[in-house]
């Protein structure tokens, strides 16, 4: 995509387009003259009829875009609140790709398939492409293999998945993100089959050595519905055109493809060394969204491992009753 566009439609944004697909959408009366758009350059929102580019299409024929590939349309529903699991709706015939060893139950008449990767390498491809995909998940820290579930019966099938540490489970469609979501590692939960799971890597040095996920993310592309799973609460951001936020570099889930993402230094020394924040902040600019989780895995690894017995010395009694703390561990043998 050359240029990417963006259209504020009832205070919400749409987006990206390129030039040829917005002036297609101005042309069929999707948008009008009055529009409010943006794009890379602009110092501020304009109208359609303010952008000679997209209004000087009255004697173009509309461009045409090859038709897109229908999906699955699965019905789920989430459960709990801590721990949640998501439990999906399967006709005839769909199906869904998981984690291995994410599936918590499954109803008569649905088929497990373990593959290669993550099924988007199935069809029609090589035993080289199937290598590649199933190398792609390796290095993001996923399995080589993923498990597909497929239902054969006549009616509807249930397959659930559940969440593999405290937090909570979003569902997105990636045709509402432009075919493609660029996520922590670990995030990736289950999908309709032909989500594809690869790997983006981090163009900057900075984020790439001191981002907190390290050079490598996941980078899920496609047109169906995916679920992904972070610790905590989940809280989504819509960032403006030019727009900044600041984050703990752990906290950051899922990003749009459209948000520049880059590491900051604290600052002081002193903040650095005694804040408790670390010397580096994630800095994400829009147009675009993220999605923010509460409690980081390695924030929640990190605090069990400190209060885990420490070269075999048994269970800490601190915190837990005496009023002395470390003190009272003196008096006892």
């Amino acid at each position: 995509m050359s240029m990417a566009w963006y259209a504020a439609v009832d205070g919400k944004q749409e987006g990206p387009y390129s030039t040829d697909q917005l002036r297609l959408y101005v042309q069929n009366g999707t948008y009008t003259s009055a529009t409010y758009v943006w794009r890379q350059g602009f110092a501020d929102w304009q109208t359609i009829a303010q952008c000679p580019e997209l209004t000087a299409v009255a004697n173009q024929p509309p461009p045409s875009f090859a038709p897109r590939p229908r999906v699955d349309v699965i019905d789920y529903e989430i459960h709990g609140s801590e721990m949640q699991f998501v439990e999906i709706e399967l006709d005839p015939q769909e199906s869904v790709v998981a984690e291995a060893g994410s599936m918590m139950y499954m109803s008569d008449h649905i088929e497990m398939e373990t593959i290669f990767g993550d099924g988007s390498e199935q069809a029609g491809g090589s035993l080289f492409d199937r290598m590649l995909g199933a190398g792609k998940r390796l290095i993001t820290g996923e399995g080589l293999f993923s498990t597909v579930f497929t239902y054969r019966g006549n009616t509807k099938g249930k397959v659930a998945f559940a969440s593999p540490y405290p937090g909570k489970i979003i569902a997105l469609d990636l045709k509402d993100y432009s075919g493609k979501l660029v996520c922590q590692k670990d995030a990736f939960l289950c999908a309709v089959r032909g989500v594809s799971i690869g790997i983006e890597f981090q163009k900057k040095i900075g984020a790439a050595l001191f981002g907190g996920e390290g050079f490598i993310m996941q980078k899920l592309e496609g047109e169906g519905m995916i679920f992904v799973h972070a610790g905590g609460t989940i809280v989504q951001k819509d960032l403006q055109p030019g727009e900044t936020l600041r984050i703990d570099t752990g906290c950051l889930v899922a990003m749009t493809r459209d948000i520049n993402y880059d590491i900051q230094f604290v600052g002081g020394v002193k903040s650095a060394l005694f804040g408790g924040e670390g010397f580096f902040f994630a800095t994400i600019g829009g147009p675009g969204h993220v999605w923010l989780q509460s409690l980081p895995f390695s924030r929640l690894a990190g605090r069990i491992h400190k209060a885990a017995p420490q070269n075999n010395a048994g269970f800490s009694s601190q915190g837990e009753g005496s009023v002395l703390g470390d003190l009272g561990n003196l008096f006892k043998r």
